[in-house]
């Protein structure tokens, strides 16, 4: 019978398996585990059933602490139930893990083992959470390769039900989470056959039942508590035989074979190093290398780590080992050795005192670390551990992958060391995130892996950038299995899809000589050549590169495809490539289109349609030259008056060499500079907006809309524009006391993404060219020098006098300078101007508590920050803890502020003497409830820091210490809707509660955005999200309202595309109310489905449906005697439809369930009218929605 073949990634593989073996999942989203429950959602949505044909429950709860209360919960009730998660998310399941162990009760948490965030927070792939469980009492199963994922998922759910112990299934995070493979499927009747039914009925046979009743979770005391825990010894005692017997069953009815240590290399082996995880598939390529050449060397591959079987590691390993290398993928500052090291050395040890050691002595045992957040591991390190192990004196506790230049621990790898097989046609693309690239090869992986009888790997690398980062995509493709768990080193075919890439990165370092190359150029053949850098035309020529070119946005211009071009690129590598014949090609491109892009409409079909079939004659074979004769030199990654630290550090991870960086080029605690957005210049934009001073009636909207900060405003006298360079514009400033001033609007053009927002919010049209504004967008190559020379002058001017600006005019306020700029937030979103309109208002006494999510990714991500300082050194001081604790975390910024300002205060008194009664005076009484207020503090505190710095008393040098502090702060709380709603909601219904100061605003897309737009409680009802594939039936939450109810907090709904003025009036009156506040911002999203060009059509039409009432409600009114309640939006205008289906993730359910979309679409316009009746009334009968407290 011909093996069932699917393409597919390690979560895929894993859910395969979870879906069909379990009635309940139980899920929260994380990456890079999400997938996993995704695929469960939607195929259960698609009445897709389990092997007991039933379709399994999928439910998303807050956080994964309310995924693993929901698991024990169900499986103390009888249910097969599973979830899925990773890195924090496990941490939170800890609690509930020791519970269920401690039950004895079977399941299985599938788990993408990561990072844990510790001196930085990482979303890739290392054993550290994994590892942080190891007293929970789970058993460890853990999978090396995608095919390993599936079957491994199988033997630990067959496992566990025998054993009654919880198992825990873990694989590398993006390694094989993400990795694309050719794997068999397990068809249904074999997963049938691997499941005891009487096991399953045994497990319901123990649950919680009225009609059979029990007690559990019973609190015991010192008398008994010791002879509970001993009690489970047998069923752990058994459980390497249990597994060992289900693995022996696999095998018989899979036909895949697999042991609890398998072992691989030279049967004489005498160095053999211990591992588990995708790095086994990288040690075993390299083993088959060494050993094929004569070399004694050999793999013990790990796949049942707890409980740890003595006797199955002794009699795995070869009798004539001499040394061992025992790696981890985790460090455990402090400990005596990292886990897995301490583990062989124990049973090494125990087996020596028992002279019970199969070999004819001790071998040799050294640890060390490798592979930490997705750190590349190779068949060269691999060498370098066997090199080490032949040494006399082996280098223990050593750590291989990174430069350690101040411990000394690395080992040394000759990076020329290659073991892959000549056999095996190695790809790379080199894409912009969001252009489709990504999703473009794979489906090239699964055209090639259905149609061909090659195996097929395909590994993709994002940086954590959003739309418009660089993707890279790595392929493989080969008639032998491919054991490569690394990226490519030597690719025969390397597409770069933007042109600018050749001028940041060594594109063509990674060619193989005679490789292909297919450059997306805007140029002409000959331009293009002239165009190349020099370093690049040098690289071509010596590594006899076969140069192919096409204007890949011509044609997507052409046929409607805007700047996605995937499948254009993708139609050119199987042209050029030939793994498939053309017309197939093309055949089975079209059909991974209509797959892929269907849902979204047929239109968006029939437009990737067209572009496929007008690629080919846009494509060019280059002739290349003999010699290099370009002028174009790749420029340094930063300019050259960056700082040291950006030109040594930040400016090497810009360029792609942050692999090359030693450990004391690193910050000991994490701490790093702010403001180096504005060296990086990612030139990402093909168009960027042009502003027209004749047209424009300088209202500062296009500024205040633009979502990196790249349109800025200033006003100056004339004689400070002496200097500026030929080009610079600027035009007479508008309004009453103006006099002669000069009004400029200039665009940072290298930073700009080209969203084209601005353009949308300009109200000035050109009367002689209708079709005109104030600012336009254009083409960037003809004026970038011009641009840059001017953004570079702009910066030079003077910043406006924030004390001679009125921050309730939004035009005054565009004055000032943001302190947050050129983030990597997508183009178009919909969060970031918000975070840099408080950065301006604030941002000078500020202090940020942000939650994990986008805000955080695009605001506090390597390389570079966007929070930015001033000239005087004052900006944003902002800091992550973790996504479920930001509020709390933000509170204890308020403590410390309400803390020291306290203790300042009692200092100065003492010292009242020392540094003048009047001083001391002033500053405590100052109001600082204005711009001239707090700059007169400003000086006062600098003033008082003089006096301090030459006191002798340890009172002076104390309140030294402390002096900023009387200076007024800003504590803001930030974050998506993800947090405030779900898995931080109930610390920030606390810190609300409290009455302290503090500020908080929720950035609400309605999804979580971060980790790829699964439901949250902000989701509205019909809309389709990850986790609601079948359409949320429920409605939003109200967060505002239920903050509302403690009557003694400032809440504001706003939306800036609907109203620019409420929202900076509400950031005002939010800042300087007394108590808590709540600002919750409207914020579109690429989540939702819309071209971004459109989202503040999308706001308006938000509020105009009703759907996003705009409010403020502020409880200093109801002192006043008037109503806290104020609407600022007008009754709904349209209906809901004429909102909702202007975006996919309301209308695809149209498409795919009609019916329920219908039904949904009358829900949802209810919800929004009955929602409105009741603001209407709140606001119109003069009373406060709860009693009011002041302060």
């Amino acid at each position: 019978m011909k093996k069932l073949t699917g393409i597919m990634d390690g979560n895929e593989a894993t859910a395969y398996i979870a879906h069909k073996t379990n009635e309940v999942c139980a899920i929260y989203p994380i990456t890079p585990s999400s997938p996993m429950g995704e695929f469960s959602d939607e195929w259960s949505a698609g009445n897709k059933k389990n092997i007991w044909g039933t379709i399994p429950l999928v439910a998303e709860l807050q956080s994964e602490g309310g995924a693993s209360g929901a698991v024990h919960g169900a499986l103390q009730t009888g249910a097969l139930t599973t979830t899925f998660t990773a890195s924090q998310g496990l941490l939170l399941m800890i609690p509930n893990m020791y519970k269920i162990a401690g039950e004895l009760t079977a399941t299985v948490f599938h788990v993408t083992a990561r990072s844990l965030a510790c001196q930085a927070l990482s979303i890739f792939g290392d054993h550290s959470d994994v590892l942080a469980c190891r007293a929970t009492g789970f058993a460890f199963l853990c999978s090396a390769s995608v095919q390993e994922a599936m079957d491994m998922a199988l033997i630990a759910q067959a496992a566990t039900l025998e054993s009654r112990v919880p198992f825990l299934h873990f694989f590398d995070g993006f390694r094989t989470s993400h990795e694309v493979q050719k794997v068999n499927l397990i068809p249904e009747d074999q997963i049938r056959a691997m499941i005891n039914d009487e096991l399953v009925f045994a497990h319901r046979a123990r649950a919680l039942n009225p009609e059979k009743p029990v007690l559990r979770g019973t609190a015991q005391n010192p008398d008994v508590y010791f002879q509970g825990r001993e009690t489970v010894n047998p069923f752990y005692d058994q459980v390497p035989g249990i597994v060992e017997k289900v693995m022996a069953q696999f095998g018989k009815i899979v036909g895949r074979h697999y042991k609890l240590f398998d072992y691989s290399g030279a049967p004489d082996a005498e160095r053999v190093i211990v591992v588990m995880g995708s790095g086994a598939e990288a040690a075993l390529e390299a083993v088959n290398f060494l050993a094929a050449k004569g070399e004694k060397v050999g793999v013990l591959r790990v796949h049942l780590y707890r409980p740890f079987s003595a006797k199955h590691f002794l009699t795995a390993l070869p009798k004539s080992v001499k040394a061992l290398a025992v790696l981890d993928r985790t460090k455990e500052p402090g400990c005596a050795g990292e886990p897995m090291y301490q583990d062989v050395l124990t049973v090494l040890g125990e087996a020596q005192q028992g002279d019970a050691l199969p070999f004819a002595k001790m071998p040799r045992v050294i640890g060390g670390r490798y592979g930490l957040s997705s750190k590349e591991f190779t068949p060269a390190m691999v060498k370098a551990v066997f090199d080490e192990l032949a040494k006399p004196q082996p280098k223990n506790h050593f750590t291989v992958g990174i430069n350690d230049d101040v411990g000394h621990t690395s080992l040394t790898c000759d990076p020329k060391f290659i073991t892959e097989s000549p056999k095996v046609t190695r790809a790379m693309f080199f894409g912009l995130g969001a252009d489709g690239t990504v999703g473009a090869n794979k489906n090239t992986i699964k055209i090639i892996g259905d149609e061909t009888d090659l195996y097929t790997q395909g590994y993709f690398v994002y940086d954590s950038k959003k739309s418009g980062s660089r993707t890279v995509s790595h392929l493989r493709f080969g008639p032998e299995p491919i054991l490569s768990t690394y990226l490519v080193q030597a690719a025969n075919f390397i597409g770069c899809h933007q042109f600018n890439f050749l001028e940041k990165t060594d594109v063509l370092k990674y060619a193989a000589e005679g490789a292909v190359f297919l450059l997306n150029s805007p140029y002409s053949q000959q331009e293009t050549w002239e165009r190349l850098p020099r370093s690049v035309q040098q690289q071509i020529i010596d590594r006899k590169v076969k140069f192919y070119v096409i204007d890949a946005y011509k044609v997507a211009a052409a046929t409607g495809m805007g700047t996605r071009i995937n499948t254009i690129m993708q139609t050119c590598f199987f042209a050029i490539s030939g793994v498939l014949p053309k017309d197939e090609a093309i055949e089975k491109i079209k059909g991974a289109i209509k797959k892929t892009y269907g849902k979204k409409g047929e239109d968006v079909v029939k437009k990737n349609f067209e572009a496929v079939d007008q690629t080919l004659a846009n494509l060019h074979a280059m002739k290349v030259p003999a010699t290099a004769t370009s002028k174009v030199e790749m420029p340094p990654p930063v300019p050259a008056e960056a700082p040291d630290y950006v030109k040594n550090v930040l400016g090497k991870i810009m360029s792609d060499q942050g692999d090359e960086l030693p450990v004391s080029a690193m910050p000991v605690d994490g701490t790093f500079p702010t403001g180096t957005t504005q060296w990086e210049k990612r030139n990402i934009s093909l168009s960027v907006p042009v502003w027209d001073p004749k047209t424009c009636i300088q209202c500062g909207n296009c500024a205040y809309v633009c979502p990196h900060a790249c349109i800025r405003m200033k006003t100056v006298s004339p004689t400070a524009l002496a200097q500026a360079p030929q080009g610079f514009v600027s035009t007479q400033l508008k309004g009453k006391d103006a006099g002669d001033k000069r009004y400029i609007l200039q665009v940072a053009v290298e930073d700009c993404t080209g969203c084209a927002l601005c353009v949308q919010a300009c109200p000035a049209k050109n009367k002689e060219q209708v079709s005109r504004r104030a600012i336009n967008m254009e083409d960037k190559d003809p004026i970038l020098a011009r641009e840059r020379a001017n953004f570079s002058f702009f910066q030079t001017l003077p910043e406006n006098d924030r004390t001679t600006l009125d921050m309730t005019s939004l035009r005054d306020v565009q004055f000032l300078q943001p302190l947050f700029e050129f983030s990597g937030a997508c183009g178009g979103c919909g969060e970031t101007p918000y975070v840099k309109l408080a950065s301006q208002l604030f941002g000078d006494r500020m202090i940020v508590a942000n939650a994990t999510g986008c805000s955080s990714i695009y605001g506090g991500n390597l390389p570079t920050t966007p929070w930015a300082k001033n000239k005087e050194g004052r900006g944003p001081a902002w800091s992550n803890s973790l996504f479920e604790d930001n509020a709390e975390f933000g509170f204890g910024y308020s403590l410390t502020v309400e803390k020291h300002r306290e203790l300042a205060g009692e200092l100065l008194k003492t010292l009242a003497a020392d540094v003048g009664e009047t001083l001391v005076s002033e500053i405590l009484g100052a109001k600082q409830a204005t711009e001239a207020e707090i700059a007169q503090q400003r000086q006062r505190v600098a003033t008082l820091k003089g006096k301090l710095a030459t006191s002798k008393k340890p009172e002076a040098r104390n309140l030294l210490t402390l002096a900023d502090m009387l200076v007024k702060r800003s504590v803001w709380i930030m974050g998506g809707d993800g947090w405030a709603y779900d898995i931080g909601y109930g610390g920030l219904d606390h810190v609300l509660a409290s009455g302290r100061k503090v500020n908080v605003l929720v950035l609400d897309t309605e999804v979580y955005s971060n980790t790829g737009g699964q439901m949250s409680k902000s989701t509205p009802i019909g809309a389709v999200a990850k986790f609601a594939a079948g359409g949320k039936r429920m409605g939003k939450k109200d967060l505002g309202m239920i903050a509302m109810s403690y009557g003694n907090v400032y809440v504001a709904k706003i939306a800036m595309g609907a109203s620019p003025r409420q929202t900076l009036r509400a950031f005002v009156e939010a800042d300087a109310y007394p108590g808590p506040s709540l600002i919750i911002a409207y914020s579109h999203c690429i989540a939702h489905g819309i071209d971004m060009i459109n989202g503040l059509r999308q706001q308006k039409l938000a509020v105009d449906s009703g759907h996003w009432p705009l409010y403020r409600y502020n409880p200093l009114l109801a002192a006043q005697g008037q109503n806290p309640l104020q609407l600022d939006s007008k009754q709904p205008s349209i209906p809901l439809k004429d909102y909702i289906y202007t975006e996919i993730r309301y209308k695809m359910l149209t498409h795919s369930n009609p019916e329920v979309a219908k039904q949904l679409l009358e829900d949802g316009q209810k919800f929004v009218n009955d929602r409105w009746a009741m603001y209407e009334k709140l606001a119109a009968n003069g009373g406060a929605v709860a009693p009011v407290v002041a302060g």
